[in-house]
């Protein structure tokens, strides 16, 4: 990996922050070059939220990039608003529990999985955006999933320890996902 750049985009309360902030700190465990770059409206929850990541083995020039490797969403007006965004060759990670539509663009990859659906039929509704995380490490190379796990384990607080496991399965369930 040289340089990879993510934008998680979606509703408030679905943890799209966290999602973006556990990338970045798998980054920094792995010493490598890191941005996190959160944008969120006034709304506690309901209200739009995302993240830029980028990832990289150089100094990063900018935290934005307007054309991201990857764009994963989790909400229809999101992903209206960013699809066109991605860069060729790049890849869409779309929640097609809350996004029926699908992208006509060629020169991307494709991944549609039922993130919320799959989270609340596996008794764990909060952690959708844990499965799709799961399913970027199965569709890029950006990290392994031990390497995810590790950083994981290092930055959940005490209080949440408990949630450790969960949050694995749900990783596992988004990587071994197949449509």
């Amino acid at each position: 990996m040289s340089t990879h750049s993510v934008f998680i985009a979606g509703f408030g309360g679905q943890g799209i922050l966290f999602a973006g902030k556990q990338l970045a700190l798998a980054g920094m465990y792995l010493n490598k070059k890191v941005t996190w770059l959160p944008s969120y409206g006034p709304e506690t929850r309901g209200g739009s939220s995302n993240c830029t990541v980028i990832i990289s083995d150089e100094e990063i020039g900018s935290p934005i990039t307007p054309h991201p490797d990857t764009l994963i969403v989790m909400n229809l007006p999101m992903y209206t608003k960013f699809q066109k965004s991605i860069a060729k060759g790049g890849n869409l990670i779309c929640d097609s529990s809350l996004i029926n539509e699908k992208s006509d663009r060629e020169d991307i990859n494709k991944y549609y999985i039922p993130a919320t659906t799959i989270a609340y039929d596996n008794d764990m509704p909060i952690l959708a955006n844990v499965i799709m995380l799961g399913k970027l490490l199965s569709a890029t190379n950006i990290f392994t999933m031990d390497e995810l796990v590790m950083s994981m384990q290092k930055s959940i607080p005490q209080s949440k320890k408990d949630l450790l496991d969960m949050n694995i399965k749900a990783l596992n369930i988004g990587f071994d996902y197949a449509e």
